[in-house]
């Protein structure tokens, strides 16, 4: 989602939040890294550059009042870490989901929503109005695949 500078005063004023630096910059450093899921800590890093009076308390009030407002998305990507993302802004969109390699890491994420019909049919059997979901899906990377295939052909070949 690119969003600019514009755009953030405007989601900030329609959920009546005043404008501050501090939340504008922590709203910046989430959306340039689309694909990283920060951690507080990692926003406050970042955040600190341009806002160096800003201490870590103010980022982790700010996070939460933004994830109450739907600005944006908690993740737990089972690493015992709590990372943070973009929102869609309050709409009505499910999120995109999660690709996590069990041997690198790296997370990857997609955006195609392989749950309408189960949705549906939920909707129309159980009476379940499914407003949101999360998919994790844990395997290994292509990096971590090819890796894995060449160590195993060099212990053969051994």
């Amino acid at each position: 989602m690119a969003v600019n500078e514009a755009h953030f005063r405007k989601l900030l004023r329609e959920k009546g939040l005043k404008v501050t630096n501090q939340r504008l910059r922590i709203l910046e450093v989430l959306e340039s890294s689309p694909n990283r899921h920060l951690t507080a800590e990692e926003i406050y890093r970042q955040v600190k550059d341009t806002c160096p009076d800003m201490g870590l308390a103010t980022v982790y009030r700010t996070i939460q009042l933004f994830l109450e407002l739907q600005l944006i998305d908690r993740i737990d990507l089972n690493d015992g870490l709590v990372r943070y993302e973009i929102g869609e802004a309050g709409q009505t969109k499910h999120r995109h989901h999660h690709l996590i390699c069990r041997a690198c890491g790296k997370v990857q994420a997609f955006e195609d929503d392989l749950l309408e019909e189960l949705e549906t049919k939920l909707l129309s059997e159980l009476s379940f109005q499914v407003v949101d979901h999360e998919v994790k899906l844990f395997g290994y990377c292509r990096e971590c695949r090819e890796m894995q295939a060449e160590q195993k052909l060099s212990m053969e070949q051994e």
